[in-house]
This record gives C-alpha cells, sequence and structure tokens, in this order.
C-alpha cells in the first residue's frame, strides 16, 4: 500500500508492505519512507483467542519471573551415567528433537560413530554403522534429560559433564565439556586423535575440573555470564571474557588439587587455547534459566529451541514436553577460505537455548566485535537486539548491555508476538559441514522455521 501526498512541488511516499512499489518510486527520484509491517502468521482465530485471554499474560509473567530468579550454578564435572541415571549403555543423547539413526544428517551420524567407539561398543566405523542399522542403539534428545550439547550433541555414558544447578528452583541441567576446534566429535569427526582427546577428558581433565569445583564450592556462572556481557561477548558464538573469567575462578582450585603440576599444566593449556570452553557451562546456565519458566499452565512463552540438523524443534511452557518442529533452515554468514554454501549441513545444535534464555544473537547489541565471525556490521547487532524486545516477555536486568544503557537483554520469547509481528527470533551460530569430520566452515545468521511458531499457538488455543 502507498499513501501519496503532493503539497506544492513536492511529492512523499509512504509504502507499506512490499518493497517493489517503493523500489520503482525511488527509482524515478522521490523520497520513500519504508514502513515495516507483515500480515500476522497462523491461524489468525487462534492468535486472537490468546491475545485476548488474560490467563496467558499473567501465565506469561510467572514464567518469566521464574526465569529472570534462576541462579544456575556449576556445582561439579561427573561421568555423564552418574548423574543421568537413564543413560547407560548402548544409547545416546542427541542435539535437537527426536530423530531417527536413518533420518540423521552427516555430522551426527559421524558422532554416533565416533561415540560408539569411543565406549568400546563398536572396533571400528563398519561395526559402528551396523551396530546403528541393527537398531540396537537407543537415542534421545538431550533435552529430554535437562541436557544440552552443541553441534551434533552427542552425549555418551563415559563422557564428563558439567553439572549446573539452579539455586533458585532446585533443578540440575548438564552439558558436555568443549573439545574445542577443528576436528571434534561434535561435527562428526571421530579420527584417532578425536577418540584420544575425548579419552584424556574423560580421564584428566573432568576429573581435574570436578575436583576443583567441588573444593570452591561451586562456579557461578549467571555471575560469569553477566560480567561477559558487558567484556564483549554474547555467550554463545563469543565466550573469551566469560572463559578467562572462569579460568580466573578455578586456576587456584586446579593448582591445589592436581595430581601433579604437568597435569594441571595440561588442563590450564587446553582451557586458555579454546576460546569457546566457556559455551558449553553457558548452555547448561541457559537449560537452567528456560527450564525454571517451563510447564506453567496457558502459558506463550518458548523455553526450548533446539535443531538436530534436519529439523528445528520448539517447545512451549504451557504445552509441556510436546515438540513442534519443521525444517532446519540453512545459515546465511560467513564462510572459511575455501567453503561455501554448498558444503553446508543445515542449522544444528543445542546451542539455540542461548537465544531461548535471552543471550546470544539476542544480546549482540553487547558484542559487535561478534560480526567479524558471522557477518554484517555493529549497526546490525544493535537492530537484532532491539527487534527481539518486539517479540519478547520481558528483559532480564541481570544481563544488562552498556550500549543500550545497561537495558537487560530480551527474555521470553511469546510464541504470540512472534506469530503477530511476523518476526522470528534470531539465531547466530557456527556452520557444519554437510560431512561428517570436516568440521566448522563459517558462522552467520539463522531463523526457525515459521511452521513451528505456528503449530505452537494453534496447540496452545485448543
Amino acid at each position: 500500500m502507498n499513501t501519496i501526498s503532493n503539497t506544492s512541488a513536492a511529492l512523499s511516499v509512504v509504502n507499506i508492505g512490499a518493497d517493489l512499489f517503493a523500489d520503482a518510486i525511488e527509482a524515478q527520484g522521490f523520497a520513500v519512507t519504508h514502513v515495516a509491517w507483515r500480515p500476522p502468521a497462523g491461524d489468525q482465530h487462534a492468535l486472537m483467542t490468546l491475545l485476548a485471554d488474560p490467563r496467558v499474560n499473567e501465565a506469561n509473567k510467572i514464567a518469566v519471573e521464574r526465569m529472570l530468579s534462576a541462579h544456575p550454578v556449576i556445582v561439579d564435572v561427573r561421568p555423564a551415567h552418574e548423574v543421568i541415571s537413564a543413560l547407560q549403555k548402548h544409547k545416546l543423547l542427541h542435539a535437537g528433537p527426536p530423530i531417527e539413526w536413518e533420518r540423521m544428517c552427516g555430522p551426527m551420524r559421524g558422532a554416533v560413530v565416533g561415540a560408539c567407539i569411543y565406549e568400546e561398543w563398536a572396533k571400528d566405523e563398519p561395526e559402528a554403522v551396523a551396530l546403528a542399522d541393527s537398531g540396537t542403539l537407543d537415542f534421545e534428545p538431550c533435552h529430554h534429560y535437562n541436557a544440552v550439547g552443541p553441534m551434533a550433541g552427542i552425549t555418551s555414558p563415559s563422557m564428563p559433564v558439567f553439572v549446573v544447578e539452579d539455586k533458585t528452583q532446585g533443578n540440575q541441567t548438564f552439558s558436555t565439556l568443549n573439545e574445542g576446534l577443528g576436528k571434534v566429535l561434535r561435527y562428526g569427526a571421530f579420527a584417532p586423535e578425536v577418540l584420544e582427546r575425548l579419552s584424556w577428558m574423560q580421564e584428566v581433565l573432568g576429573p581435574a575440573l570436578g575436583r576443583a569445583i567441588r573444593r570452591l564450592g561451586g562456579v557461578d556462572v549467571r555471575a560469569i555470564m553477566s560480567q561477559a556481557l558487558q567484556m564483549g561477548d554474547e555467550c554463545h558464538n563469543r565466550n573469551k571474557a566469560a572463559t578467562s573469567l572462569f579460568v580466573r575462578q578455578v586456576g587456584a582450585d586446579l593448582v591445589e588439587t592436581g595430581r601433579s603440576s604437568e597435569e594441571t599444566a595440561a588442563v590450564l593449556r587446553f582451557i586458555a587455547g579454546n576460546d569457546h570452553f566457556h559455551l558449553n557451562p553457558s548452555m547448561a546456565a541457559a537449560k537452567a534459566i528456560t527450564l525454571a519458566g517451563a510447564n506453567v499452565p496457558h502459558s506463550s512463552v518458548v523455553v526450548t529451541m533446539a535443531r538436530n540438523g534436519v529439523d528445528f524443534g520448539i517447545r512451549v511452557s504451557g504445552l509441556g514436553d510436546r515438540w513442534f518442529v519443521g525444517p532446519a533452515q540453512y545459515i546465511q554468514g560467513l564462510y572459511f577460505a575455501g567453503f561455501g554454501q554448498e558444503d553446508a549441513n543445515p542449522d544444528i545444535g543445542d546451542s539455540a537455548i542461548a537465544e531461548t534464555s535471552g543471550v546470544g544473537a539476542f544480546a549482540m547489541a553487547g558484542a559487535p566485535a561478534i560480526v567479524q565471525f558471522i557477518g554484517g556490521s555493529p549497526a546490525d547487532a544493535l537492530r537484532y537486539t532491539r527487534e527481539m524486545y518486539d517479540i519478547t516477555v520481558s528483559s532480564n536486568p541481570l544481563f544488562g548491555l552498556p550500549s543500550l544503557d545497561f537495558q537487560g537483554v530480551p527474555t521470553g520469547i511469546d510464541i504470540r508476538q512472534v506469530c503477530r509481528l511476523n518476526m522470528l527470533p534470531v539465531i547466530n551460530t557456527g556452520i557444519a559441514h554437510r560431512l561428517p569430520g570436516v568440521g566448522q566452515v563459517g558462522a552467520g545468521i539463522v531463523y526457525p522455521p515459521m511452521e513451528c511458531f505456528e503449530k505452537a499457538l494453534s496447540a496452545l488455543a485448543m
């Protein structure tokens, strides 16, 4: 729609909707004011019903208040099977919504093969594939056990995991330890050096961190994330500050509880050489925050966003454990030298729990340097954060952004507002190669499929 005003000799045009008309008028030398508007998404009757229902507003207030009060603290590092009792032999957890072996993407299949060899369920790739083909392996999402895993997210019984406890609600959440970059299991690699590193993490890194954290009495992840957000991190794709803060907290206790100076030095070198090390505890903390807001009847707040490289799924507070799924999207961003979109796997990983809790791309206004990694400009980083206030219930004062006068990050994605404004949550993320074991090939911005929110909207209105 165009509104044209002709006073004197000046012609001014206001364009609402498609840019096609505005572009044609601009080409003739006239100024055009664009009004961003899109028709609402989803079932309009369901949308109006939910927008008019006072129970939803009250439920959202409860859900978000619980999220804002969550206080995640790392209390230990333990083998996964010790803290997730269901995770026993021939059971693996994976990122994203439920998926069967036959539908898994390349990176996830490679990670399954690597986990089977690491756990000594198979001696090599053919034997691991045969095991998976036989139906012997049991696959479930990490989220079904309050766990999260980046990229393929494969979590097996022997892997050490961070144990994060919400000191307010009492819930515990879990995440594996970050392997670093390059050839790693989470991208589907299972070369000998990958398996050797996993064994070292099981035998040395995990126990060392566990001893130090227990002696320290816990590591306050909420405090680290709050400070890191004021130091240029957004706690998803940029974790330099958070990793440094973590090392400062545990360093002395690592030394004092270490079995040898060589072991302690190896642990510190490994963490210091991995700027993404704090991503995993940040993910577990984000899971604790969103878990606090889950299962509030009538609430339209999103408490899970996750991808398995094939499907993208969300879960909503008022709809319990039900998944609402659509196709995983391709990521738009910057590729490393020698790679392009033809190499990319669709969006994968549980790390979108960062955005679900209010950090990651939602906090990019405080991390302008991230655009050097994912593409865009510092102005884009500001815009992403500002837009997310329109589709969220509140903001988190504990996670203030200096560039926005310390306004808290937008928190509590509301499926009603996503559909009303036809505006999707933004996610920044790494790009995995479509083949197992190649690794990360870039990073960028991605949006969920709208159908996830449309399906959840209709379900909540029933």
